[in-house]
């Protein structure tokens, strides 16, 4: 496995510091952020999932802990529209230029608004995908939120 992807370029030329973690990505998980945190022996909350939404009809990015749901009204709320909903998963590919289980919100094809929920703060490192599946970037989270732009609310 590659340790340097699109996701860890942007890192690097941002100058953000992190760390690369590899573990043993499995394809059939029923929740694949809950996998990899048990895979790293990391706790659920630190590990954040990227998932892309559709918020009336225009591409977002929403990241969160493994173990919780977003909250797809406030998220759509928060993004200033008025419903939000999954996106499918070969679109996601497509806009993001990555598969899904390996979706990074760093470095993706197109630049979308970004919401990170505010509970990742409660801790000084998190987990977030490196741009490959079993490839997580540790790094603190106020350098993530700033290197995406994104904004940080309550969206669980």
């Amino acid at each position: 496995m590659s340790k340097t992807t699109r996701a860890t370029q942007t890192l690097q030329q941002a100058g953000i510091s992190f760390s690369v973690h590899a573990y043993e990505y499995d394809p059939n998980a029923e929740r694949i952020g809950l996998q990899a945190a048990e895979a790293m022996g990391a706790d659920p909350s630190s590990v954040l999932k990227t998932l892309m939404v559709l918020v009336d009809n225009k591409p977002a990015c929403v990241i969160l802990p493994s173990d919780q749901e977003v909250n797809l009204k406030k998220l759509a709320s928060i993004l200033g529209g008025k419903a939000a909903q999954m996106m499918k998963p070969t679109d996601a590919e497509r806009v993001t230029g990555y598969h899904v289980g390996g979706i990074s919100p760093f470095g993706q094809k197109k630049c979308v608004p970004t919401v990170l929920e505010q509970s990742a703060f409660e801790h000084t490192q998190v987990f977030m995908n490196g741009g490959q599946r079993g490839l997580q970037v540790k790094l603190d989270p106020h350098a993530a939120a700033a290197v995406l732009d994104a904004k940080v609310a309550g969206v669980i």
